[in-house]
Formats: structure tokens, C-alpha cells, sequence
């Protein structure tokens, strides 16, 4: 191989590698609703919600006028919700729209043979018991936050 096609896989392989890494970054990024809930990826930040077009005109309200007292358009859902204090004016916020943060957590199974392993568990969390975990706990179990819930009923209820 000469020396031109050397540099020009590697070129190659760089590009590949970078498409990965946007693919990656889109995980844990999306929005879905069912008849009674909505589900938000936690690697969406607050600017990319609002411009989101399938995102109720409401919870797009609810950001502007409550969410953003405290919190920065760039702020990821993942990083809110994992630093979230029960002080905060979003987590009041939150709270009121019956928050629940789906999370994965390490946890040790037996195998068959009696073998002890660590594997990932998913956990679907209220929002009051997950902010009441302070952050040694949640570097301890390896909390991974996935997807915020909210309840369709209750954001109905919220007055903006």
C-alpha cells in the first residue's frame, strides 16, 4: 500500500468515527406520548425542546415561565434532574407535574453457578424519592438517568 492510501483510510476511518459520535449523542434524545404520558429523552436540553415541533405548545410555556428561573437553555434534562435540589424552583415545578425519572442502576445478580456480577437495571423513579438521593448515593449505585415522565393529566391541571 502506498503511503497516499494509508492516509486516505485513515481519513476515512476518522469520518466514520466522528458519524458515530453524532449517532451517540442522539441517544437518549426524543419525545414520545401514549394516552396518558409523555416521555422526554434525558439527553434533550431545554433549547431543543422548544424547538421541537411535536412538543405541547404547553410544556413549552411551562419552560419559559417556571423552568427557565433557575435553569440555563443549554442545561441537558440528564444534568438537571441529577444535580436537582429540593430548593430549586424547577423541582417545584416538576413536582407538581408528578415528575418520574426512569433510571438505570447497577446491581449485583447471581448467576446460576452462584457467581456474583454487577448489571444495569432499569427503575422507574418519583421525582421526590430520586432528589432525596444525594449524590454519593447516586455515584455509589452508577444512576444513569434515561427519560423524564410527566403525566398528560397533570400538565393539564398546571396553570401557566
Amino acid at each position: 500500500m502506498s503511503e497516499i492510501d494509508v492516509k486516505e483510510i485513515q481519513n476515512n476511518n476518522r469520518e466514520v468515527t466522528q458519524e458515530k459520535m453524532a449517532y451517540q449523542d442522539n441517544d437518549f434524545k426524543y419525545y414520545m406520548q401514549d394516552a396518558g404520558t409523555l416521555y422526554f429523552g434525558a439527553r434533550y436540553n431545554y433549547r431543543d425542546l422548544m424547538e421541537h415541533e411535536m412538543v405541547p405548545f404547553k410544556i413549552k410555556c411551562i419552560i419559559e415561565h417556571y423552568i427557565m428561573k433557575d435553569t440555563d437553555l443549554e442545561t441537558s434534562l440528564e444534568s438537571q434532574f441529577y444535580y436537582m435540589t429540593e430548593e430549586q424552583f424547577s423541582y417545584r415545578t416538576f413536582m407538581q407535574l408528578k415528575a418520574k425519572v426512569k433510571v438505570c442502576v447497577l446491581v449485583e445478580k447471581k448467576s446460576l453457578l452462584g457467581k456474583k456480577k454487577l448489571v444495569y437495571q432499569d427503575k422507574v423513579i418519583p421525582l421526590k424519592e430520586f432528589v432525596q438521593m444525594n449524590l454519593a448515593q447516586k455515584k455509589k449505585q452508577g444512576v444513569k438517568i434515561q427519560e423524564i415522565i410527566i403525566s398528560k393529566l397533570h400538565m393539564m391541571a398546571f396553570s401557566v
